[in-house]
C-alpha cells in the first residue's frame, strides 16, 4: 500500500467514481492511513466542495463507508468527520438541487441513526441544514414537514393558492426522504444466534450514473474467526442436509396429495383417517419449509460474513505484502553494506607479515626519567 502524501490523496480523490471497487479501495487506503485522519478530512471537505454534484454523492458515500468501517480499528475518523459534516450538509443543501442526491443522503442519515453512529441531536441538525430548515421544526428530527409555517412569507403569498416551484421541491425531496426505506442486509450469525454479532452494511438504492450503477455496499465490520467457524459448522446440521426428514417427506402417500383420490373415499371413517394424514404432513412440510428459509437466511449471513472476512483478509495481505517488500530491500542494502565491510577488509594489509620496525632500539624513557631530566 503506497505512503501517504497530500499529493497521493488529492490524485485518489480526483480517480474517486462511483463504483463499488473504487470507495471500498480508497476507503481502504484511507482506513490505512488514519493516523493522518484531520488531514484527510479536512482535504476531502474542500474537494467535495469543488466537485459537481454527481460526485458530491460519491465523495459522501466514501465518507460513509470510512466512518462506519474504520470504529473496529478507532475513533479518529469518526470524530473527525463529526467537525466538518455540519458544513459539508449545509453546503449541498444550499448548492445542490438533485432530488436523487438529498433523498440519497436523507437515507444516509437514516442509517447512522438506526445504527447509533452519531446521536439523534447532531443528526436531526444535519438535516436540518440540508433541507434549509429551522433547527427547531418537526422536519429537521423526522423528516417531516412542518406545513407553510416553514415558507417564507414571499412564497406563502406568490400566485395565490398556487405553491412556488422552489417550494414544491422542497417538500417533494422531503416526502421522499421520510418514505424512502433502505433494504437492509441480515445480522452476522454467531453461533446459533443471530442477532448476537453485528449487522452488515446497508445497501442504499439509487439510479445509475453515466451508466455506472453507483456501488453503496459498504463492508461491514469482518468477523472474527471463531465467529465464522462456528457459523460454518451450524450450516453442517442444516435442513438440507437433513436425511430422516426428506425421507419422511418422500414416503408421504400418495393420497394426501392427489384431489382425484377424494372419490374414491367409501366411507365417514376412511375421510377422517385421510384428513389425519393430511394435516399431520402438512404440519411436516411447514415446519420443514420454516427450517429451509432460516437456513437460506443463514447462509445470506454467512455469504456476507464471508465477504467481510476476505475484504479484511486482503487488505491484511497486502500490508503484509507491503512489510515483506521493504524487509527485502532493507536486506538487500545489508547484504550490500556486507560485501562491501568484506571487500574492504580483504584490501586492508595483513599486520602480521609486516617486518619488525621496533626490533633493535632503545626502549622509550620512563616517566621518572623525563621527570628527573626536567629538574
Amino acid at each position: 500500500m503506497s505512503a501517504f502524501t497530500d499529493s497521493a490523496l488529492l490524485k485518489k480523490l480526483a480517480e474517486l467514481n462511483s463504483s463499488q471497487q473504487s470507495i471500498q479501495t480508497l476507503s481502504l487506503w484511507l482506513i490505512h492511513h488514519r493516523k493522518h485522519s484531520a488531514a484527510i478530512v479536512r482535504t476531502w471537505q474542500r474537494e467535495l466542495e469543488n466537485v459537481p454534484e454527481p460526485k458530491k454523492l460519491t465523495f459522501m458515500y466514501l465518507a460513509n463507508d470510512v466512518i462506519q468501517n474504520s470504529k473496529k480499528k478507532g475513533p479518529e475518523y469518526g470524530k473527525e468527520y463529526s467537525l466538518v459534516l455540519g458544513k459539508v450538509f449545509a453546503h449541498i443543501g444550499e448548492k445542490c438541487n438533485s432530488d436523487k442526491l438529498l433523498g440519497s443522503l436523507g437515507r444516509i442519515l437514516n442509517i447512522w441513526l438506526e445504527r447509533g453512529v452519531y446521536d439523534p441531536k447532531t443528526i436531526a441538525d444535519w438535516r436540518s441544514r440540508l433541507h434549509k430548515e429551522a433547527p427547531g421544526s418537526s422536519s429537521s428530527s423526522n423528516g417531516k414537514t412542518n406545513g407553510d409555517s416553514e415558507k417564507p412569507e414571499k412564497e406563502k403569498d406568490h400566485g395565490g393558492s398556487g405553491k412556488p416551484e422552489k417550494s414544491e421541491r422542497r417538500e417533494k425531496r422531503k416526502h421522499e426522504d421520510r418514505h424512502s426505506k433502505s433494504k437492509r442486509s441480515r445480522h452476522h450469525v454467531q453461533g446459533s444466534s443471530a442477532n448476537s454479532a453485528p449487522p452488515t452494511e446497508e445497501v442504499v438504492s439509487v439510479e445509475p450514473e453515466n451508466g455506472h450503477t453507483p456501488p453503496y455496499l459498504p463492508l461491514g465490520e469482518p468477523p472474527e474467526p471463531e465467529e465464522l467457524i462456528r457459523a460454518l459448522t451450524s450450516i453442517e446440521n442444516s435442513a438440507s442436509s437433513d436425511a430422516v426428514v426428506r425421507e419422511r417427506i418422500a414416503k408421504l402417500p400418495q393420497e394426501i396429495s392427489e384431489i382425484s383420490c377424494i372419490s374414491k373415499l367409501e366411507d365417514k371413517d376412511k375421510a377422517k383417517e385421510l384428513a389425519i394424514q393430511v394435516n399431520e404432513a402438512v404440519d411436516l412440510l411447514n415446519d420443514y419449509n420454516a427450517r429451509l428459509a432460516a437456513e437460506m437466511e443463514e447462509r445470506s449471513k454467512l455469504a456476507t460474513m464471508l465477504r467481510d472476512f476476505q475484504a479484511e483478509q486482503k487488505e491484511l495481505l497486502s500490508q503484509a505484502e507491503q512489510r515483506l517488500d521493504e524487509h527485502k530491500k532493507k536486506l538487500a542494502k545489508m547484504l550490500g553494506l556486507q560485501k562491501e565491510i568484506h571487500d574492504h577488509l580483504s584490501n586492508l594489509p595483513d599486520l602480521t607479515r609486516l617486518p619488525d620496525v621496533t626490533g633493535g632500539l632503545a626502549p622509550l624513557p620512563s616517566a621518572g626519567d623525563l621527570f628527573n631530566a626536567l629538574h
